[in-house]
Formats: C-alpha cells, structure tokens, sequence
C-alpha cells in the first residue's frame, strides 16, 4: 500500500528552500529519494525510523524520524506521522540534523 504524504506548511517551506538553493542539490536528492521510500514503505531499513518520545504531532499522534542522509555533517533528517487519514503520512519538518 502506497502513502499519501501531506505537508505541513513549515515543511513544505523547508523542500521548498531546498529546492531552491543549487549548493544543496546533494541534500535535495537525498530528502526527495526519503520522501519517496517513505511513500512506498515508512519502514524501510534504510531509512532507519524511528519513533521520538519527546515529541508528539500536529493531534497528538506518535512522531517518527527518517533519515534522509548518515554520516555527514548536517546530514538530513525527515519528521513525520501518521495521518491524519487512513494512508496518509504527514511531513512535519525537514531539517539538517545539528
């Protein structure tokens, strides 16, 4: 089963940066390959997901972080949930890992 993914506006921004700074095209290549396994299978061991216990989402669902990139500085990361629907994830950020 495929996943709708849905953006939260903060997230869409940050694609959107993304998207728009050339020196960066490495990091866009990697967030949009993450994006897409995410679509296909949220559990994907490259991804590496895993559930964060400090942060709840957007109505209080669980919060899982993908990883978009490993071993590079400032490598990467996607925040996301379930829902709000049945198929449905929801990106909440995406961000360089301090």
């Amino acid at each position: 089963m495929n996943f709708k993914l849905i953006f939260q506006p903060e997230a869409e921004g940050q694609l959107v940066s993304l998207q728009g700074d050339l020196g960066q095209a490495r990091q866009l290549k990697a967030v949009r390959k993450c994006l897409g396994l995410l679509e296909i299978n949220p559990r994907h061991p490259g991804l590496h997901t895993h559930k964060l216990h400090a942060i709840a989402g957007p109505r209080s669902e669980d919060v899982f972080e993908a990883y978009a990139q490993q071993a590079t500085p400032g490598a990467y990361r996607i925040f996301w949930c379930y829902g709000p629907g049945q198929g449905q994830i929801t990106i909440i950020a995406i961000t360089p890992h301090p």
